[in-house]
């Protein structure tokens, strides 16, 4: 049983909303610098990167209503503002996948070489500490509020860790080897990765999963 006293419960939930909003502002940040560094150095990994960091961005927004949702009221399934939000960011996510595809083949197809993937390498790295400390923080207010969603966030931010791990190992490949097809192998792993994150919203979307709320049948 949560014995948590109502205090505690409000500092806890207040702590899991500012996490929602720090991912929101984080991915915003790492998305312009990813997107500048990747189009100046013609590496479409790292441009990928960043243009899924600004849709992590709007699914952080439907996280944070849902952390308000959560504590007004635990059993309270999802609204129309949090299954919109998931609705967008699938389709964003299926909309990057085309583009992640397309040109990881077309520069296959032309031996596309980046001038650069030096800021790949520091971004990724980065990136994977940020979402390794946020998993640690949200599993744990996750735990002691005894709260299903938002333990499923945390899970649901392995992902932009796979995905930086992939940014990481194509960049520093490629700075050791030079092997031009390696930023495209990596733009079609973003795809892969994409395309598995944007399925999932669209599931989410459609039922109450990590909800505990009281449907009726």
């Amino acid at each position: 049983m949560n014995s948590l006293l109502h205090e505690d419960k409000g500092r806890l939930y207040k702590i899991a909303f500012l996490l929602a909003i720090f991912t929101i502002l984080y991915n915003i940040i790492e998305g312009l610098v990813s997107i500048y560094f990747g189009y100046q150095d013609e590496s479409f990994t790292l441009f990928g990167f960043g243009v899924d960091s600004f849709i992590e961005a709007i699914s952080g927004l439907g996280i944070a209503h849902m952390v308000i949702r959560v504590q007004r009221d635990p059993t309270a399934c999802k609204d129309n503002f949090e299954r919109t939000a998931l609705r967008i960011t699938g389709i964003a996510f299926y909309i990057l996948v085309a583009g992640l595809v397309t040109t990881g083949i077309y520069n296959i197809y032309i031996v596309h070489k980046p001038e650069s993937t030096f800021w790949g390498v520091v971004i990724s790295i980065i990136s994977i500490a940020v979402m390794l400390f946020l998993i640690h923080q949200k599993r744990k207010v996750g735990k002691q509020l005894n709260s299903d969603a938002i333990l499923a966030d945390a899970e649901c931010t392995r992902v932009c860790v796979y995905m930086s791990i992939v940014l990481l190992a194509a960049s520093a490949i490629y700075e050791i080897v030079k092997i031009p097809y390696i930023d495209a192998a990596g733009t079609l792993a973003l795809a892969y990765f994409s395309f598995r994150e944007g399925r999932e919203c669209f599931e989410k979307a459609k039922n109450n999963k990590h909800c505990a709320c009281h449907i009726r049948t």
